[in-house]
């Protein structure tokens, strides 16, 4: 059964599909209530030709389901198949990190204190989770500190001929030698650890003041100081106080984010009684193309932004639509929903509110399922006013932030940026115009190259060129490079000549690669008579810049300086634009394919494998099963054997 007669099988119960590509990998995993009919929206999509689910739909050859009782169980299961299989269909929480709680193992003879991120039942007591993350290792310390408790790994169930090193700094008892502490002490140390753990700082401040007086009476004096110590850190500890915000008495998480040119940062603020005590950032990279493949039917409550070439627009906070006429869509409540899920699912603590800037069809279901798995009132909330919405908005600031610093070049101002290079690069006067070249092909196939231009500060994308390599054979990346930059500026010399006006050399040209592209491009800037042109290049692997003169000593610049993000930002630009001219001159190609001459394969059959596999090179290299979720089981034989006449059939 191939794969779209298995598709209009599917039963009409809620369950989980997957999705899964020649290998028998899964690729994409997704819940519905109806499977039969949120499948077969795929399917539609896909005879239309529709660039939201081609992708997918070209990798996937087999589909499974499995079934469940209400869509509360759809949801949960979903979540536990992402995060096991890692779908790369799927939009994946790559900072998975939990966060810690501090451990007192209670069970043991003489309890220890340590820092876990995993709760178990073995008699233990657990508290947190701590925020920052850092939090509980300093309140760890605090308890060595102040109350002498250890973490060792020491076999604490017997005695030991001598101390180790903590006893002897003053952070620990000394429970594994004998007649250092009594049983009576230590269970004294572990019962005001627990009062300083659970808050209880008022009867730990009177127990503390009690004891240290009484030791002072009976001249212990040395155990009295070591108590008005304790006492002293109790009191620090409560006056210290946290960033305030709003008047919020529950625990809460504040969601923002901010969408850019294909890229998304969201910032999480944990609320812990009123105030903000920590923030955590999510960045994807190149979403929309991920998000193409299985975008969800839209929510009379989402809103989808909408991406464009001109005029770009900054959403941030909470999204704002902009249509444009055959744009692929971003919608963040497709975000929210797989990122919520992928937090709290499974967590053993959830706060009481969850504030989101987007609304998304599962977001009541999810807040249900959460009810009932932590046994008190989740709501996931979209304010739209009041205190509340203004954290949302902080949060979509703070992610505004995160964006810049994660995904853009931080600039001083031009000047600064322009001086900085200048010296990085040892560039005679400050640069006003860089001009970039990368080379793309597969293996010699179809090679092209791009040119893009950095221009007082930014790209100028109406200054790009493509170049269509015409005298290289086969896999000649510096042969290619020598082509492309001795024909680009032969006809700067030749418009020089013609008119002195013309556009004069750039301050920098920059090459994608190592020394030997370095070497190409000065070859033919040479043999034009460019012998003082500053050049330089920019190996991918080792981010080191190489420039013309100076290849001896490379420049090798702080992964943190803005030069070296403004050249990566210049040669990624580059790579891009190359990549996208060979990707069209290959589509060229395999329009007038060799498919056409298979008997049985048409000018249908050709355009649905094209669609399905992406190119002629994956056709050729599909396996009969592969072919034959496209065609019929005798054509895919076909054409198998079209490609591999010299093997036998599988």
């Amino acid at each position: 059964m191939d794969l779209y007669e298995k598709i209009r099988t599917l039963p009409t119960q809620p369950g989980v599909y997957l999705y899964k590509n020649a290998e028998g990998e899964i690729i994409y995993v997704g819940k519905a209530n109806n499977l039969r009919s949120r499948v077969r929206s795929y399917l539609l999509e896909a005879s239309q030709a529709n660039a939201k689910t081609g992708s997918l739909m070209r990798e996937a050859v087999d589909i499974d389901y499995i079934l469940v009782a209400n869509e509360h169980e759809a949801l949960a299961l979903e979540n536990n198949l992402i995060k096991q299989r890692k779908p790369r269909f799927n939009i994946l929480l790559r900072d998975d990190k939990t966060y810690p709680y501090v451990k007192l193992t209670l069970a043991d003879r003489f309890p220890k204190v340590f820092v876990t991120r995993r709760l178990r039942k073995d008699g233990s007591a657990y508290y947190g989770p701590y925020f920052p993350g850092n939090l509980a290792y300093r309140v760890v310390e605090l308890i060595h500190r102040s109350f002498l408790l250890p973490s060792c790994k020491i076999d604490l169930s017997r005695y030991h001929p001598r101390a180790c090193l903590q006893y002897y700094i003053h952070r620990c008892l000394g429970p594994c030698v004998e007649g250092l502490t009594t049983p009576d002490a230590y269970k004294q140390a572990v019962r005001d650890a627990q009062l300083f753990l659970e808050g209880r700082h008022a009867e730990l401040e009177r127990t503390l003041t009690a004891r240290m007086m009484a030791a002072a009476e009976t001249e212990q004096f040395e155990a009295a100081a070591r108590l008005r110590d304790q006492l002293s850190t109790v009191h620090q500890l409560k006056e210290k106080q946290r960033i305030a915000t709003a008047e919020l008495n529950d625990d809460a998480d504040v969601f923002g984010y901010h969408f850019e040119d294909g890229s998304l940062a969201v910032n999480l603020f944990h609320m812990r009684n009123g105030k903000i005590v920590d923030r955590r950032e999510f960045f994807w990279e190149d979403l929309p193309g991920l998000m193409e493949a299985f975008d969800e039917e839209p929510h009379s409550g989402s809103e989808s932004v909408i991406l464009s070439e001109s005029p770009r627009r900054r959403v941030e906070g909470s999204a704002v639509a902009f249509p444009e006429p055959d744009a692929p869509t971003f919608n963040a409540g497709t975000v929210f929903s797989a990122l919520l899920k992928q937090l709290y699912i499974d967590q053993q603590y959830v706060p009481r509110s969850i504030l989101v800037p987007v609304d998304f069809d599962d977001r009541e279901t999810l807040a249900a399922l959460l009810t009932e798995r932590t046994g008190h009132k989740i709501e996931i909330a979209v304010p739209q006013r009041g205190d509340k919405k203004s954290l949302v908005d902080l949060a979509g600031q703070n992610a505004h932030q995160s964006y810049t610093q994660r995904f853009r070049v931080l600039e001083p101002s031009r000047k600064a940026i322009q001086e900085a290079l200048a010296d990085a690069l040892m560039l005679p006067e400050l640069p006003r115009r860089i001009e970039c070249f990368d080379i793309s092909h597969i293996q010699g196939a179809e090679t092209v190259a791009s040119l893009v231009v950095w221009e007082d500060g930014k790209m100028n994308k109406s200054a790009y060129r493509k170049f269509k390599v015409k005298t290289v054979a086969g896999v000649d990346d510096f042969a290619s490079m020598r082509e492309v930059v001795e024909r680009r500026y032969r006809r700067l010399k030749d418009d020089a000549v013609a008119d002195p006006n013309a556009q004069p050399m750039p301050s920098l040209i920059l090459v994608d690669g190592g020394l030997g592209q370095l070497h190409a491009a000065a070859d033919a800037l040479e043999s034009l008579g460019f012998t003082s042109q500053p050049l330089a290049s920019i190996a991918k692997r080792e981010e080191v810049i190489y420039l013309y003169g100076n290849e001896d000593e490379p420049i090798v610049l702080d992964r943190r300086s803005p030069v070296l993000h403004l050249v990566q930002l210049i040669r990624d630009e580059s790579h891009r634009f190359a990549v996208g001219y060979h990707r069209q001159r290959r589509a060229m190609r395999d329009r007038d394919s060799e498919l056409l001459n298979i008997p049985g394969v048409g000018p249908q059959t050709r355009q649905r494998l094209l669609t399905h596999f992406g190119s002629l090179r994956d056709v050729e290299q599909a396996t009969p099963d592969s072919l034959a979720a496209v065609v019929s089981r005798k054509t895919a034989e076909t054409i198998w054997q079209h490609f591999h006449a010299e093997l036998p059939a599988q």
